[in-house]
Parts: C-alpha cells; structure tokens; sequence
C-alpha cells in the first residue's frame, strides 16, 4: 500500500528503513538540479538537510532606447544614471522591448527523513549533469554514519565540518537575509506565530541549541563566538526517558502523548503542598513544586499522556531556567531556541516560552526561527563557499520554490505531519546587489515596512487572499497577452495560475507560512511566481504604449503650469501628482476602465479625485512649507509609467529643481505590473530632456538624478535598499522624502518614521480599503510630516 505525500510516493516501510520506492518529481522537489555547481548535506539523527548551490536561467525584459545617430543605447548599468540629451521625432517609437535569458544564483535547500537518502542519492546522481567540484561537505551527527554511502552513491569526497560553526553561520545567514525570520510563539493567540522585525545588527545574540543535550553558545560577530555553557539534559534525555516511561520510541509520537496529557496529575504543585499560594515567596498555587512529585505518595497509575506531559515540562523548564541565567550573566536580550527538540513542535515552543516568560519576568522573550531546521545545512554550505564570500551579496527568498513554514502540530498523526514522511524546500535568490537600510529611517531597529498584518488582521486577510484569487484570471490574460508570438505562452499561464492559486490556498490555512501575511508579501509571491514561468515583465508593452502617449502632451501641461500664479501652481502640481497616480494597472477599479476607455486620460483621473478636504490632508502645511527656504534634495520614490511618471512626477520634480532643490529619483530596479523601472525611466528622461531645458540642465549639472531602488515590487521596504541609492541620498544630505502611490505609502510606509520631511501621497483605488479608512474609492492620502524635534 502506498501513500501520496506531498507529491512524494512513499511506502510503508520508509518508515522503518531505506525506501527505495519513491518517484522524486524534479521539478518539485531537486529543482534546477542540472546546473547544480556544489553541495552539502547536514544529516541528524532523523532528518537530512541538502544544499546545493545552482545557476538559473531565466527570461528577463530589457528595454533599450533607439539612438538616432545610428547605434543602439544600450540601457543604463550602473545604479546612477546621466542622460545625453538627443532631439527624436515624435513620430519615432520611444524605445524597442526584448526578452532576453539572464543567468542568476540560487541556493537550493531539501529536507527529507533520513529513511529516504538513498533513494534520493541516487536520484541526484541520475540528474547531475555539470557539478563543479569533487567534494561534499557534511555536518551533524549523521555525516559520519552515511559517509560511505554519499561517497559510493555521488562519487564526491565527504569533507566534515565542525557542527557548531556552520549552525551559527547558518542562524546569522538567515537573521540577515530574510526579514521575518524570527518569530515569538503564542499559545491559543490567532495566529499563534508572531513575527518579529530583526534589528539592523543582528549581533549579539544567545542561541540556545537542543539537540541530544543542550549547548548555549553566545555570538558576537559573523567569526566570534563561544560556547558558554550547556546541559546534558535535553531532547535526548525526553526521549529516552519518554521511551523508558511510556515504551514510546518514536519522538513525534512521544510529542503527541505529551499535547494531550495533563501534567497536574503527576507534578506536585505549590497548592498540594500549602493549600493554596505561597504568598511570601510569591508562588502561585499552580506553579510546580516538584516534577513527577504525586508518583512518589500515589498507588494509582499514571497515563502515558500525563507522563509525557510531566516530562516535557520539566525538561523544558530546566532549559530555560539555564538559558535565562546566562542571558542574564551575559546582558543579551535577543535568544534563539533551536536544535531537532524544538523543530517547529507548538508543544516545545509552548513550554520554552513559558519558561522564558516566568523567570525573566517576561523580560525576554524566546525566539524561534522558521528555518531553524536548515541552519545547519546553510552553514555547511558557506563553509565550503568562502572562496567565492557569499556573504558579500544580499539573498532574498524565492517564495515560488519554498514551502514555508506549516503547523506542525503533533495532534496530526506523524506520518502526515508537514515536518515529518514529507520534503520541504527552501530557495534562496542572489541579488544583484547588496541592500542596506534608508540611512534617514528615525529608528531602523524598529521600522516596520507594512501598514496592516494580516496574520492577526483576519477580516483584511480574507479579504485580500479573495481579491488576489478574483484577479487571477486578468493576470493570467495580461501573462498570455505580453507574449504573443510564443506557442507555450498558455501552457505557461496556466502553469502559473495552479502554482499561484495553491499558495493562496496554503496561506489561507497557514497564513504565517512566509513571516508576516501583508499585502506586499501577496504581491511578492505572485511576482516571483509570474517570473517562475518565464513571464518576466506583463505590462511592458502597456508601459511603452503609455509612455508613447504621455510623453506627446508634456510640454502642453508644463505650459500651463507656468501660466498659473505661485500658489495655483503648486496646488496643480500636486493634483496632477495625484492624477497621475490613478493610473495603476494593479488596481481592479482603474484597469477595468483603462481595458474598456481608451479616452479616459490625465484631465479624466483629475475629475475623479476626491474633492478637498481630503481623506488625509497636509496640503496647507505642505504649502507653507514652500514658503520657506528650499529644500537641500529630496528623494523621490516614483510609481508608475506613463501619465503617472511623465504628467504627474516630472512637473513636480522641475518645480523642486526650479528653487534649487537637488532631485533624486528612485524606480524599480526590475518590473513589477506596470512601474516604471529604472531603465525605462532613464530613456523617459532623455526624451523630456529633449524638450526641457530645466531638466535637460539638471542632467548635465548633476542635480537630477536617477538611481535604482533595489526593488522588484509594487511596494516599498526601506531596510532592503540598493547600496549606492543609501550612499547617493547621505552624500546629498537629503531633507526631503517624496513617496507615491498606494503600494509605497499606504500599504507600506504609512507609519514609517524619517529623520527629514517626508511627502507621502496616494489616490485610494480600492473601494474597500477606502472604507476601512473611512473614505471612498478615489479618496486622496496627502500626509506632510515633519521629523520629530
């Protein structure tokens, strides 16, 4: 009899020993295993933990503007860009769209039961085409009872690792690149995960690892650290006596005894000794005076769920009890719980938490990770890559190819657990570049990018996993639509819309799967997939038609601008900001009219905004603001193509460089629905420069700057931001911090505090969300701050 299990086919028997009857679906779970280049394998006492390091080759859109002096302008390369100046027809394209395949690195992380390693050895050999080295190195446990196994079965040599090193490499790699990586656990709270914001210097820490015994290893930098103390009893110590006492061997299943146990039937509280609590030393009368105290003076039997229970809590106290004592000796407030007895079990995290909060006072709090189980697998990996320093770049997670975090609660049977008889994948994208903090960020330790979490906010989850399944089938059109000429283009689509639709379904059920629920991560995960199936830019050819036409009634609208008086004049530039920003295809309400009125233009979206007073309304400070000196230079992040960019932004931009203000532009590093991205906006720019000499000036006297974000969404995190875009606004001493449209400013950076004046507009595009916020649809957002005294 076989058994489906997470697209896996297992035997019964892969539970007691080496199945070798499973089928391994390469594009599920050994992804992109043909271009693998290394390895390592981190195998414990029952999990393995693969890494492997691969190049992906993916289709990416480029843009590049036709140079009328006879050759191609290749698009800009570097993070700032100056633009000639060059007189173009108006009859002429604005610029050519390609697609062209571009070579990436991804890390790939698997973790399997060890009963399926050989099969899985093989199966990776079967598929290994063009591995560059002729080593594999291996930590845990594990590493020495299968080495001659890996050996015979890949052919590679097995190089040891020390275990600790590489799971603190591990813990300070993931602390690093993926933001809602730490977490608290909350018993009975929806959600019961809670994410929390890592500070900007992960360092130092306590990790606390709980694998057969327990180390407490204390971290000071990427290289230093030391292993302070430790205890022999730990996760071994439950399962052996779990198994003495209730001659369960399995652990999942000892767990499981424990969840449905009561411990008050075994321990000896404060009350059975005193009648009640001990009030002068401050004990509750439920606190435990002595674990497995009642067996001692009682005849009856015990249940094996009581002792499991009872055992669970002694043990899980004792560790905490240690782990505050050394956070307290050592002044550290950050500590991690990790090692195979914590392994995402609510139970284990329930009683350490516990722990933790009673003998700190809740001082501290215990922090778990969502990748806990592959730190040893990461470090492992760049143990073996310190050659090439990985740690140079920024990584970001691909959530088109991980399986994210699942409720591993051991009320499900074991052998159906998401943690156990099941594979789970972590991938992870090197960026083209490393990203850093917005240096004007008031306080970067506690900058929390999103407005609204949906994890706890369930009326808003719901109502977003519903908007983004009802818009499916328009992405999947706009997918096939931007690729005509390609036969698989359909295949393709739908490919995307199954993949999409299982994570919204996953997400429904476990929304913390990927750290915080939010609007952005909803948008993020579609991305990602979009790109998982070659569909790298959607709306390019929107984005060009767009740009054709705002760019042909620029000059129209600058002259009338300069007709106006000061006064009337900074009042229209900003409705035409907020005109502008209508158009955005990711709205559902906008794109229904720009699929159905081709007239509905600039003057259109002005009649639809809300009238004054706005929704939020700052604009009479804003305008008295002006009235003062200029500001020093103010950085821009832009929003979308077309009337947005070339009607709505630029004016307002060559108001603030006509006062003397330097402008910093800041777009999409990559597509994202229909942004302007960096390299459409530098040839944007060149063709207004054409026929602006206030522009045109600003380029060539370095005022007017274009430097991309480090960004491939429609929103904005201002903790992962391309170096040289923080580097370019200190040198500038930037005063000023303009950030447009809803995905930037309102479902992100809404509350975000800045050390300057900030600007933050939208147009509300959503009837519900203008509901919640006690408007209507087209409701305008126009917040002027001031940073704190």
């Amino acid at each position: 009899c076989t058994k489906a299990v997470g697209g896996v086919r297992t035997s019964r028997s892969a539970r007691d020993g080496l199945d070798k009857s499973i089928t391994l679906p390469p594009d599920e779970i050994f992804r992109n295993l043909e271009n693998a280049k290394s390895f390592a394998i981190d195998i414990g006492g029952s999990l393995t933990k693969l890494a492997y390091y691969s190049t992906v080759q993916h289709k990416v859109a480029k843009v590049r503007s036709f140079d009328h002096y006879g050759k191609d302008t290749p698009e800009p390369l570097l993070e700032t860009s100056r633009v000639d100046t060059i007189e173009v027809p108006d009859d002429e394209p604005l610029y050519e769209i390609s697609v062209q395949e571009e070579i990436t690195a991804r890390l790939h992380f698997v973790k399997f039961e060890n009963a399926y390693i050989e099969t899985c050895l093989d199966f990776i050999k079967a598929h290994l085409v063009n591995t560059e080295t002729k080593v594999i190195k291996a930590t845990g446990g594990g590493a020495h009872k299968f080495k001659n196994l890996i050996e015979k079965k890949l052919g590679l040599k097995v190089d040891k690792e020390d275990e600790m090193t590489c799971l603190i490499k591990g813990c300070n790699f993931v602390l690093r690149n993926i933001p809602h990586e730490a977490f608290v656990y909350v018993k009975h709270a929806d959600p019961e995960f809670r994410f929390q914001t890592t500070h900007p210097d992960i360092f130092p820490y306590l990790l606390v690892n709980i694998g057969s015994g327990v180390s407490i290893v204390r971290v000071e930098s990427e290289d230093q650290f030391e292993r302070i103390g430790g205890s022999s009893i730990g996760g071994g110590t439950f399962w052996g006596l779990g198994a003495l006492l209730t001659k369960t061997k399995r652990f999942d299943e000892l767990l499981q005894l424990a969840s449905k146990g009561q411990h008050t039937n075994v321990d000896m509280l404060v009350r059975d000794i005193y009648g009640g609590s001990y009030e002068s030393f401050g004990l509750t009368g439920d606190l435990i005076a002595s674990s497995f105290g009642k067996s001692a003076t009682t005849d009856k039997e015990f249940t094996k769920e009581d002792m499991a229970k009872s055992l669970l809590h002694m043990i899980s106290n004792d560790i905490g009890q240690l782990a505050c004592l050394y956070a307290k000796l050592h002044n550290l407030s950050r500590v991690y719980f990790g090692g195979f007895f914590i392994r995402g079990h609510p139970v284990t995290m329930h009683t350490i938490t516990y722990s933790i909060n009673y003998f700190t006072k809740g001082e501290v709090q215990a922090l778990f990770l969502r990748h806990e189980g592959y730190l040893g697998a990461i470090g492992t990996f760049l143990k073996g890559a310190e050659e090439d320093n990985p740690n140079q770049y920024s990584w970001g997670e691909n959530y088109a190819g991980s399986s994210g975090l699942m409720n591993s609660s051991p009320d499900v049977h074991p052998m159906q657990r998401t943690r156990s008889g099941t594979f789970d994948m972590l991938e992870m994208d090197r960026l083209e570049r490393q990203l850093v903090n917005l240096p004007l960020l008031q306080d970067a330790s506690s900058y929390v990018p999103d407005t609204v979490d949906l994890t706890e906010d369930a009326m808003a989850r719901e109502y977003w996993l519903s908007c983004f399944e009802d818009a499916l089938d328009g992405v999947v059109k706009r997918a096939v639509a931007s690729q005509p000429q390609l036969l698989d283009a359909t295949e393709r689509a739908e490919k995307f819309r199954q993949k999409y639709r299982h994570k919204l379904q996953t997400l429904r059920h476990q929304p913390f799967a990927y750290g915080s629920l939010t609007v952005r991560s909803l948008l993020d995960t579609r991305e990602h997939c979009l790109n998982e199936f070659n569909f790298p830019d959607p709306y390019s050819k929107v984005k060009q038609r767009e740009n054709d036409v705002a760019l042909k009634h620029f000059q129209k609208v600058v002259r009338a601008l300069e007709s106006l008086s000061m006064e009337e004049r900074q009042f229209a530039l900003v409705k035409g900001l907020l005109a502008g920003n209508v158009f955005d295809w990711g709205a559902k309400a906008v794109s229904d009219v720009l699929e159905t009125n081709s007239a509905f233009g600039f003057e259109e979206a002005k009649m639809r905004l809300q009238a004054r007073p706005w929704l939020v309304d700052a604009y009479n400070d804003w305008l008295e603001r002006l009235k003062g000196p200029p500001h020093k230079c103010a950085l821009f992040f832009v929003d979308n193509s077309g009337i947005d960019i070339i009607l709505g932004v630029f004016p307002f931009v060559r108001e603030l460089l006509s006062k003397g203000t330097e402008v910093i532009l800041a777009s999409n590093s990559g597509p994202a629905l229909n942004d302007v991205t960096c390299s459409e906006l530098a040839i944007v720019t060149e063709r207004i420069a054409a026929m602006d000499s206030v522009i045109r000036t600003a380029l060539q006297e370095d005022k007017l700057l274009l430097v991309q974000s480090g960004s491939s969404s429609p929103c904005l995190d201002l903790s992962r931001l391309d170096k040289g875009l923080a580097t370019v606004v200190w040198e500038r001493k930037t005063d000023l911090v303009i950030i447009e449209g809803m995905g930037r400013a309102i479902h992100t950076n809404y509350y975000a505090a800045l050390r300057c004046e900030s600007l933050k507009l939208a147009v509300i595009k959503n009837a519900w969300l203008a509901e919640r916020l006690g408007g209507r649809i087209f409701s305008v957002v126009f917040k002027y701050e001031m940073p704190p005294k």
